[in-house]
């Protein structure tokens, strides 16, 4: 009888091995992919295009299609939002700058840009999976769901931007500053010899 659980505990142990290659497998792709987001958010919404067919095509799943909204919404919260919050944690630490005069000190968010689109992308796989089990395809009159979820995105958004203009910081960097420096005037001699 030892010869059965020690065979049941080596393919347990197998198993374990078999599952942590496959995790860094996972993992290194996962890593090589990300200095390219433009490709990973053209996947994404490839992705969330092939769900919305989905749920248009069964006539269902809203309730779904309603989690995945509020989830994407709280997950756009962190995205936009500061990793320190000045209304929460006033001078302990380093601040966003509130005149022109401050030192610039960098946006850094709360859920940086590479795990906002994991979690996106995670999120829609999960919401994709549901809708081939009828368990999720509650009955309800999508209309009012999406009127809500209008409304709370509404509300949210209008917090969110008041806070940022509050605290003056902006959440997107739109590519590295060019600083044109000094220019050589124009009535001058030129630097090279003819």
């Amino acid at each position: 009888m030892e010869g059965v659980g020690g065979d049941g505990a080596s393919a347990a142990t197998a198993l374990n091995q078999r599952r942590h290659e496959l995790s860094k497998l996972f993992q290194y792709y996962l890593d090589k992919t990300t200095p390219h987001s433009t490709y990973r958010w053209i996947g994404t919404f490839v992705l969330a295009l092939l769900y919305a067919l989905r749920v248009y095509y069964v006539q269902g799943f809203y309730v779904v299609t309603y989690g995945l909204g509020i989830y994407i919404l709280n997950l756009l919260i962190g995205f936009l939002s500061p990793l320190v919050d000045p209304e929460l944690e006033p001078s302990d630490g380093p601040m966003l700058p509130t005149k022109g005069s401050d030192e610039f000190k960098p946006f850094i968010r709360r859920l940086p840009e590479f795990k906002f689109w994991y979690a996106i992308t995670k999120a829609f796989c999960v919401a994709f999976v549901m809708t081939f089990f009828s368990l999720f395809d509650v009955p309800v009159f999508w209309p009012i769901l999406l009127c809500y979820w209008i409304v709370l995105f509404v509300l949210t958004m209008r917090r969110q931007i008041t806070h940022m203009i509050k605290y003056r910081y902006i959440p997107f960097n739109l590519g590295k500053q060019k600083y044109s420096g000094k220019r050589p005037s124009a009535s001058g001699s030129s630097p090279r010899a003819d």
